[in-house]
Order: structure tokens, then C-alpha cells, then sequence
């Protein structure tokens, strides 16, 4: 067994949190897969030395310790965690529709989940002058409507990631992306959909991986509690009808 660095992707098996743990992989990092439904097909790799995955149910907190605990049986330790899992609205939901089972969800799942498990992750974090880095959204800064569940738990993680940055630090660093239009699905994008980007195009899983790498390094050593937005510019784009 090697000692190269630990990182724990949560919602790891496909899209952003794919590409996050790929990249990672790319770095001769270890990695563990913490997904509801872990599936290895966007991993040519099938070494349980360097890439593991573990059945998570981030809403459980009795599943989350057992992913702590498998994880550093197998591995030994955890340098970084990577809050990705995620609910993401497929539909817009009228307001007066949202039940209060629906608006439980979101947030046990993308803002408790991410509170969970780096509850249980930070005892080894900090043997480690480890890093968390949580995954938000632009939601998080501005809305299209109907979709409250989703912006109040991303919003919630920008606040926790900066509170977090306070508490934990100087042994872990806390830092949070954002993402945009980030096309996980390999869409057939229309080129008005590139050309409304300040950039120039919609964003890549990819574009999110790096910023991931960058954060957890050392060259990012005097970076925490900051919340990074990769959206291509439609941020800061003033729009009229």
C-alpha cells in the first residue's frame, strides 16, 4: 500500500463528482467513492489499492461513520473530503407544490449530508492539515424561481463552508465552488447556449476538477472559507428583457 494522499468524493459516480474523482485519480491520488449507488463505469481503473467504493446514503448518519470507518480501514487515513452529493432539481415545482417532505430532502441531502460527513471525517483531517471542499451552486447567489428546496441547501453551504473555515482552521481548510451550466450530460448544446457565457461556452465537469485539485494543494495553502465561482461569467452579466 502506497501513502499518497486520501480523498473521499461523495456522489462520486457520475457527473461533476466523476469527473472530480478522476482527476484526482490522474494525480496519483487514492479515492474513495461515497455514492447511494456506487457503479464503476466511468472508471477504467480496478484497483481497490487506489479507488474504492463504498454504498452511501448521505441522509444517514449511521451510513455516513460506516464510511468514515471502512475508509480509513482500508486506506489508513483521509486527507480531503469532497461534499458533492447532491439532489438536483429536474423540474421546476410551483412554490404552493413544494411539500415539506420534498423540502426535507434537499436539505438532508445537499446541506446535512455535507454536515454529517465532515463530522465524521475531521478527526483524520486534521492528523493531516486536511481540506474539505463543498460543492454549491450559482443557485446559492441567484434563482430562476421554483426551485426553493434546492437554492435555500446551497445556500446553506456557501454559510457552513465559511462557519466551518473559522472553526476548523488553522488544521483543515474549508473552501466552496459554485458551479453554473456545467453540461454533465453531454447535451447537444445550441451555439446560443455557449455564446451567452462571458467565456465564450457552458462548462465542463472538468473545469470544476481543476479547481478541486488547485484548492487542496499546497499552492492554495493561504486559501479558506472562500466560495469560487465557475459559471463562466453569468454571474456578473447583467441581463434585461
Amino acid at each position: 500500500m502506497t501513502h499518497s494522499k486520501v480523498a473521499i468524493v461523495t456522489g462520486g459516480g457520475k457527473g461533476i463528482g466523476a469527473e472530480i474523482a478522476l482527476h484526482l485519480l490522474s494525480q496519483e491520488m487514492r479515492v474513495i467513492i461515497a455514492e447511494i449507488n456506487p457503479s464503476d463505469k466511468c472508471f477504467d481503473l480496478k484497483d481497490p489499492e487506489r479507488l474504492l467504493f463504498i454504498k452511501t446514503d448521505v441522509k444517514s448518519e449511521a451510513s455516513i461513520k460506516h464510511m468514515i470507518q471502512r475508509g480509513i480501514d482500508h486506506f489508513g487515513r483521509i486527507d480531503c473530503l469532497i461534499n458533492n452529493a447532491a439532489i438536483v432539481p429536474n423540474a421546476a415545482v410551483a412554490f404552493e407544490e413544494i411539500t415539506l417532505d420534498m423540502w426535507n430532502d434537499y436539505l438532508a441531502t445537499n446541506l446535512t449530508g455535507a454536515f454529517l460527513s465532515t463530522k465524521y471525517a475531521v478527526p483524520h483531517l486534521k492528523k493531516n492539515k486536511g481540506n474539505i471542499i463543498n460543492i454549491a451552486s450559482t443557485r446559492a447567489l441567484q434563482s430562476e424561481g421554483n426551485s426553493e428546496p434546492y437554492a435555500a441547501s446551497k445556500g446553506g453551504l456557501v454559510s457552513l463552508t465559511h462557519e466551518l473555515a473559522v472553526t476548523l482552521g488553522p488544521d483543515i481548510r474549508v473552501n466552496c465552488i459554485s458551479p453554473g451550466w456545467i453540461d454533465t450530460q453531454h447535451e447537444k448544446l445550441k451555439t446560443s447556449d455557449h455564446a451567452q457565457h462571458p467565456a465564450g461556452r457552458v462548462g465542463k465537469p472538468e473545469d470544476v476538477a481543476n479547481l478541486v485539485s488547485f484548492l487542496i494543494s499546497e499552492q492554495a495553502s493561504f486559501i479558506t472559507g472562500q466560495n469560487f465561482i465557475v459559471d463562466g461569467g453569468m454571474t456578473i452579466k447583467m441581463i434585461y428583457n
